[in-house]
Formats: C-alpha cells, structure tokens, sequence
C-alpha cells in the first residue's frame, strides 16, 4: 500500500521509542507511526525469539519477561490509538492502518507461542502450585485461557485460518469507528432563521454558533445566528430535548438513526462480515457461537446473563407502557397535535417537558450550578473522604495532547505520589470521538520499575465530551455530565489505588469485563448523595448554593422514567446477544430484522422500519463489548448493592461512611484481576449480590404493602 504521509526514519529520536516516565503525547506525530512501532516489534519479536529459548516454569524466567514484552506493546500502542482517538488526523489513521496488521500478527505469535504455554501448564502442574499466591494463580490460569481462545491449540492450518479471521476482525472494527466517525461530522445542517432554533439553551445556540464559525460562518453568534446543528452528541441531544421545531427534530433523528448506513460509509457489510468471522472464529475453538467465547472470560454464562435480562426487562415494561401513557396525556394537556400519534423524536422533547413540569427541573437551568472547577473539586473531596486520597493538580509535569487537558497527582495519607491521571474535558467534534472512556497509560507494576525498589506507579487517562467553556463563562455542566465524570473517574480509581503488584492483573487488568464497571456506577450513586451533591452545586457567578427543594427534586427526578431508561440499554444488551448467539449471517433474517424483533420485547414505540442503529453500535462491533453489552447490567447489579452497604452503614454517619469506604477501597479498589470478582465482592459485601437493591434504586420494586 503507497502512502503519502510523510515518515520520520530517524529511529534515535523516536518519540515512541523513548524511555519516558511520561509519554511524550504532545511531540508524537502521524511520521513517528510506521518507523516506531516497527522498530519496537522487530526488537520484541527478538526478545520473544530469546524467551522462547530460554523459558522455564518459573516467574522470573518465563512471566517477567512476558510482563515486559505485553507491557511494552501495550504502552506504544496505546500511545498511537489514543491520539488517534483524541486529536484524529487522516495522516495519523493512515499510519495506524498500515501497521496494524503487523501488530496484530505479533500478538497472535505471542498468544500462541506453545513453549509459553506449556511452560504455564507446566507451573499449573507442578507441586509448588499450591504455595503460589492468589495473583499468581490467577495469571496462570488467565493466560493458558487466553492462549486458548488465542488458538494455541489448533493445528497449522487451522491456526492459519484462525490468524487470517483476527487479522480481518481487527481491520473491520476500526474501519467500523472510523465510518461511525466521518458519518457523524458529515451531517451538518445550517440553520439562519431564528423560530428554527426556537427552545434551543443558550449554551446549545452558542454552541451551534461556535460550529458554524468553524465551517466558515465567521460572524456566527449564539444570539443571531447562523447556527449549524451536528450529530455530536451535545448538539444532537439538545435538539431532541429542546427543539420546538418537530421538523427540526424528525431530521435530526432520522440522521442519527441511519448514521453510517449508505453509501460509501455503510457499515451494514461490515457488520454481517464481522458477525460471520465471530462465528467462523467460535467453530475452530470448539463453541457453538461467538457468545460463549466471549463468556469464557466473563463471570456470567450465556444463560445467566439472558436470566438476568428477562428479569430485568420483565421488572421494567409495565413502568415503561405507563411512561408513554403519561406523555400522551401531558402532551395532549399541553395541546401538542402530536400527542396520538407521539413518534420517537418526540419523546426526550416531551418527557424533557414533563420533567420540568413534574419536579420544575430543567436541565440546562441547572447548568450554572456544576461548573466545572467545583465539580472537580467536590470529587476530589469525595475521594479523599470515602479512600483517603488526596488529589493535587500537576499540571506542567507531564505533556499533554491539548492545552485544555489536566494533569493530577494521586497522594495517600503520608502524602507519596501512588498514581497520576490526565483529564481531557471538552468536546472537539473535528478531531476527538464521542463519548467518555477512561483506560491506562501505564498499570502498576514491580517488574517494570524504573529503581528496582519501588512497584512503578499506574498512570490513567479519562476523557468526556461535554460542553466547553464558550465567552467568558467557565464550562457549565449538565447533570447527566456530572455523572459521566464520576462514572469515568470510578474507573480511574480502580486503576489508580490498586495494591497489587504483579501488572499482570494490576488495576483493571484481568478483571473480568462484566465486573469492571462495578467502581465506575458506584461513584455515580454519590451525585445523589446529598452532601457531595450540596459540595459540588454552587452558583458560578453569585457562589449560591442549590436550593434544597431542587435537590430534592433531582432525587425524585432520579427514578422519573426508569422503566424506558432500563428497557433502552435492555434493547442493546439483548439484541447484542442475539446477534453472537443466534443469528445465521446469510441467513433469511438481516441484523435489522433481529434488532425489531428484539425491540418489539424492549421498545413500547417500536423502532422505524429504517431504523439502522446498529450501523453506528460502536461498543459491540468497535469496542470491547461484543456479546458483553449486558456487563452494564450485570455491574449494575453488582455497584447498586455495593452503595447499599453504604446506606445499611448509615449515609450521614461519616465514620460509618469512612469505614465501609475504606473497606471497598481495600477490596473492590485494591485487588485488581488478582482475585475473581464474585470472591472480591463477598470480601467487600459479606454475601453474594442481589439484583434488589438496583430495582429499590429505580423504582422498579413492586411496592410490598
């Protein structure tokens, strides 16, 4: 393949190739790709050829180096894919494109190296296994698993069609994001008439503003106009909830909902032939769908996740049918000619004014309450109180990919630096993907310490994509963003306060995916507490606190259309287990026809015949989450009942709080992958969890007289 970008051969200076204590994220460029990375798998594929050699069934001769090799890779890759995540360029997925294939060929020769893997048998085997540690247990088993699902047992051609399926798997999912990406800037649309715009916040009009002076419109202002709308989700969400115009609103859907779905950057191709490799790729391990590979690495089976679906799902339609109930009445009340005929891009514009109307809440009069220094500074408190931590801006310590990113210290109560965190905030639509994730720049580990003493520490990076500061106002959260930044930091705290040694299962590494949101919707239950809320809620211009009558409101509002809300990520979970573990590709169903099938069970309104959702599912067919979607659910479960030890402790009682704080933080925080989740839990729990808790939370418990 030629490529026109331009590539920096000077391999001394290589940014990708340095030793650093932090990346070098603000000189690493799209001409450091191709030369870096295959400069750095030519000296791993050497230092493989000498483990190989060399391996016994000990740790410091075969587990050791392997810690050094995955570590490496891990650290250079994730460098490259999270700058190509935040600051995409066409030169940047170029380079990543063109090395990718010999990356993942490398990590097929790693996974299936049969002298590692017998040399783990081996350890597994013999008599000193039982004197091993828990951790180390763990990581045996977790890598002759992994070497399995990895093909190491299959034989030469099986193995070579086995690497063939991997190789073409990688390359569909990024060109799956990619495509979600572009059809998202794509779709702009010009707004110059102010009744168009007619309910949009202020923040959405200064917003739309701000996009069209970047498209050209250089005189554009929030107040005049002209507005341009996207797909991005601050600007697509606006719309839904607050667009007066319903025209405004049916384009603005049906642009979403068709994202990726024709022309050159259809997706509907690459889901059958991703859905069909899954399924080929399950046969040669020997299962009978893509779901149960994927279960062999989770803590549920195939069964008990459609168990705790159905449970779910059962617990939420009567609530959800009386959702719309309500809506039609109040729209009607308010006399919307739409109210019979309520459609989808009427729903969040209705219960958006139901909600005001119910709890007086609007969303965006909420926003000069949760700036974002305060929100910040009240989840650091938060922290401190529930862990013992304190968190110390170290901004200038460590280069940043933009100028908008924080940098922090995380210090334990003798005040010794134990993690460091980047926080990239803003929405940036041209060059940064939707969403908010968090992931590791480097995990803790002793193997990889610089001194030899000290366990290196783990370093984390979250990032969001809320409103950014517009004029002279700071930037002025919604609610829902509050939330999503302490979903994200939940995450980081489990990477950051791991006590666990061994990187190979230190922090988030080798915990099972459908636990690994536990700590991340644990922290989002303290938005509701009300001294964390009261802490962070503070007027940004006149320092006012929010009155107590609207938090209480919030804390009503908490379970106002629970029943739709729930049955929305059911749709996701179970249509995702449904494509894994029945549908035929070629078949006479299409993935759309399952996904209506699935949301006549999940949906009260069903979906648009030319609903093609699925065409922009970036967590199943992109990210981690195929036939894993119902891991929310399944954590869900798991962080509602661990907040209900907070409250058996008693909420207000802060040495009760501190205590069961310290408790989670020394279990769930502490132990990383190197004990199994369902043992960490009853660790912190005392017994095994129950879904009750998160039914009390929503409001979905029958109430017992």
């Amino acid at each position: 393949m030629a490529s026109s970008a331009p590539v920096d051969d000077n391999i001394e200076s290589n940014p990708l190739l340095q030793e650093f204590d932090f990346p070098p994220f603000d000189i690493v460029e799209a001409k450091h790709v191709r030369p870096g990375i295959r400069a750095l798998l030519k000296k791993l594929e050497s230092d493989l050829d000498e483990l190989e050699k060399a391996v016994e069934p000990s740790w410091p001769k075969l587990v050791e180096p392997l810690e050094k090799i995955v570590d490496r890779l891990t650290v250079v890759w994730g460098m490259v894919n999270h700058l190509k995540a935040v600051k995409d360029t066409a030169e940047l997925r170029a380079a990543i494109e063109e090395v990718q294939p010999e990356k993942v060929k490398f990590q097929l020769r790693l996974g299936q190296s049969k002298p590692i893997y017998n040399a783990f048998k081996a350890i597994q085997e013999s008599p000193d296994w039982k004197s091993l540690s828990e951790s180390r247990k763990r990581i045996v088993e977790n890598q002759i698993k992994e070497a399995v699902l990895n093909g190491v047992s299959l034989e030469d051609d099986k193995r070579e069609q086995f690497n063939k399926i991997e190789q073409e798997l990688e390359k569909l999912s990024h060109k799956f994001s990619e495509n979600v990406l572009d059809a998202t800037k794509k779709f702009e649309k010009l707004i110059t008439d102010k009744k168009d715009v007619e309910g949009l916040p202020s923040t959405s009009l200064g917003l739309a503003a701000q996009t069209a002076v970047s498209k050209g419109y250089e005189n554009a202002t929030g107040e005049n106009g002209p507005w341009v709308i996207t797909l991005d989700a601050p600007s697509f969400i606006s719309v839904m909830q607050h667009a007066c115009n319903r025209a405004l609103r049916e384009e603005v859907y049906r642009a979403h909902i068709t994202r990726a779905s024709s022309g050159d950057l259809d997706n509907t191709p690459i889901i059958n032939q991703i859905l069909k490799l899954r399924l080929e790729k399950a046969k040669l391990l020997n299962y009978n769908n893509y779901a149960e590979v994927s279960m062999a690495t989770k803590m549920a089976t195939v069964d008990k996740a459609e168990e705790l679906l159905e449970k779910l799902r059962s617990a939420s339609w009567n609530a959800a049918v009386q959702d719309v109930e309500d809506l039609k009445s109040f729209s009607k009340s308010q006399g919307a000619i739409e109210a019979d005929t309520l459609n989808h891009w009427d729903i969040n514009f209705w219960s958006e004014r139901l909600r005001e109307s119910k709890y007086n809440i609007n969303e965006e009069e909420l926003r000069p309450f949760f700036s974002f220094s305060k929100v910040m500074d009240g989840l650091f408190k938060l922290a401190k109180t529930l862990f013992g931590i304190d968190i110390e801006p170290a901004d200038g310590l460590a280069p940043v990919w933009n100028k908008d990113v924080r940098f922090y210290c995380v210090k334990d109560s003798s005040g010794s630096p134990i993690a460091y965190f980047y926080f990239d905030p803003y929405s940036r639509p041209s060059e940064k993907r939707e969403g908010a994730w968090m992931d590791e720049v480097v995990s803790r580990s002793h193997v990889m310490s610089r001194n030899g003493t000290t366990a290196r520490l783990p370093i984390a990076h979250m990032v969001c994509n809320q409103t950014p500061p517009f004029g002279d106002k700071p930037s002025l959260m919604t609610f829902r963003e509050v939330e999503t930044v302490f979903h994200e930091f939940g995450h980081a705290l489990q990477h950051m306060l791991t006590k666990q040694d061994e990187g190979l299962v230190a922090g988030i590494r080798g915990i099972e995916w459908d636990a690994v949101e536990l700590p991340s919707q644990f922290m989002e239950n303290w938005c509701y507490h009300r001294d964390t809320l009261m802490s962070i809620a503070k007027h940004y211009e006149t320092g006012e606190s929010l009155p107590e009558e609207v938090y209480l409101k919030l804390l009503a509002a908490r379970t106002f259309r629970a029943g739709s809300l729930s049955l929305r990520q059911l749709r996701f979970a179970s249509v995702d287990i449904e494509l894994h573990t029945k549908y035929i590709p070629d078949g006479s169903e299409s993935i759309f026809d399952v996904d209506q099938r699935v949301s006549r069970k999940t949906q009260v309104i069903p979906p648009l015949p030319e609903d093609r959702f699925l065409c922009g599912f970036n967590h199943i067919f992109a990210g981690g989450y195929a036939a894993g979607y119902y891991s929310y659910k399944w954590a869900e479960v798991l962080s509602a009942d661990a907040f209900s030890a907070f409250e058996d402790a008693g909420l207000d009682d802060i040495k009760a709080v501190k205590e069961t704080g310290q408790k989670f933080r020394e279990t769930i925080l502490a132990l990383g992958g190197g004990k199994a989740p369902l043992e960490v839990f009853v660790g912190f729990r005392g017994r095994e969890p129950s879904p009750e808790a998160l039914l009390r939370h929503n409001g979905l418990l029958p109430v017992t007289a």
